[in-house]
């Protein structure tokens, strides 16, 4: 068995960044940028008012000072014209300054009468106005690569960037495989159960930008797996989910070494999901997956979600973790690293008492896993322990 670390290392050596593709922005939210965005003006692209008031010609002015109103300047319709001595333009939030004004008084600040306004008493002292470029300038890039947020894509757009170039998204074929096994929805038979580990990484690869595809179960025969092997061609990654532990019928890793598979690795020492598998077939890397349910989506999030943020084009990573608090105390881990299925409050973190790996309705009411180490002694409350956020 090798280590979560080392299993990590050599999935990463399997996969690397897919083609780019050039997206709209009403497409790049939740993308990978793959390569920096560049503005093409600056934000704001002129002086820009602040506040709704009057622009005037001098910083200096004092209350009871009096200025002849000599035009309008709104958002979209500057004020042609510079601003002279005595003068002063009405003035709206985002309107371009005129030239040879130096501040906006604020309309609170102002008695108008007319076309003369006088400045009040206890003047804001402003100058409220926003100069050009004050967000971004011309030509200043946005890093790739990067998760485009809707805060990323909204800087794009002031940026005047209408498409952005992103890693094309990963092609993922899920095989669920068992003779058990009915879908969702179906009477199963009296010895069956139903196939939820497909849907619950169909959903987790859909929520990291994957383009998950759930094939057909297969039984458990040669043929039956062949059929569905054939039906991932194209993929980038293949994910079997089942048949590959130790016993009779777990022929996953014999049909998958018939077809090509170059094997990396076999058995992880973690709990959930010591037997785990990995390897390239042809084109694709292939991941396989224990059947067991919370096996199954633990390596989910610290196996699967890694590998597809590599094929999206960020850095090859482990799962993103915190450090907590303990709010109850844990015993002594054993050999292997531990994931604990855990709820966040707080007071901290508190593992559920029941850690059995088939028990999947624990895993829907947890919010992280409480990651040990191997040989880990006894906690306390009040220890800090690192948490991977679910």
């Amino acid at each position: 068995m090798i280590t979560v670390d080392e299993a990590l290392t050599l999935l990463f050596g399997l996969v690397a960044p897919l083609p780019v593709e050039e997206v709209p922005l009403t497409e790049a939210a939740g993308r990978v940028l793959a390569r920096d965005a560049v503005a093409r003006r600056a934000q704001p692209p002129f002086p820009a008012s602040a506040m709704d008031g009057y622009a005037i010609p001098s910083r200096e002015a004092r209350p009871g000072d009096t200025f002849v109103v000599v035009g309008e300047s709104a958002a979209g319709h500057r004020f042609e014209g510079p601003v002279g001595e005595g003068q002063a333009v009405r003035i709206f939030t985002g309107a371009p300054v005129p030239e040879g004004a130096e501040r906006v008084i604020i309309q609170e600040d102002v008695t108008r009468e007319g076309d003369r306004i006088t400045l009040g008493e206890n003047l804001s002292p402003g100058p409220h106005i926003r100069p050009a470029g004050a967000d971004f300038g011309d030509g200043e890039r946005l890093a790739a690569p990067r998760r485009l947020t809707a805060r990323d894509v909204a800087l794009l757009a002031a940026m005047n960037v209408a498409s952005v170039p992103v890693h094309r998204k990963p092609d993922v074929a899920l095989i669920a495989t068992g003779d058990e096994l009915a879908l969702p929805g179906e009477d199963p038979g009296p010895d069956q159960i139903i196939a939820s580990n497909s849907y619950g990484l169909h959903a987790h690869l859909r929520e990291l930008g994957a383009l998950p595809r759930l094939l057909p179960v297969a039984r458990d025969t040669r043929d039956s797996l062949v059929s569905a092997f054939d039906l991932a061609a194209g993929a980038d990654l293949v994910v079997t989910i089942g048949g590959a532990s130790v016993g009779d019928h777990d022929i996953v890793g014999d049909v998958a070494a018939e077809l090509g598979l170059e094997r990396a690795f076999y058995k992880v020492a973690m709990r959930p999901g010591k037997p785990l598998m990995s390897g390239r077939m042809g084109n694709a890397a292939m991941i396989g997956l224990p059947g067991n349910p919370v096996s199954a989506m633990v390596c989910g999030h610290i196996f699967l979600a890694p590998v597809i943020r590599v094929m999206q084009g960020l850095p090859p990573a482990p799962a993103p973790s915190t450090r907590l608090p303990l709010s109850a105390p844990l015993r002594a881990n054993g050999p292997r690293e531990h994931y604990m299925r855990a709820r966040v409050t707080p007071e901290g973190v508190a593992a559920f008492d029941s850690q059995d790996s088939a028990l999947l309705s624990i895993l829907s009411e947890a919010d992280a896993l409480i990651q040990r180490p191997a040989g880990d002694g006894a906690r306390e409350p009040g220890e800090i322990v690192d948490v991977i956020l679910l």
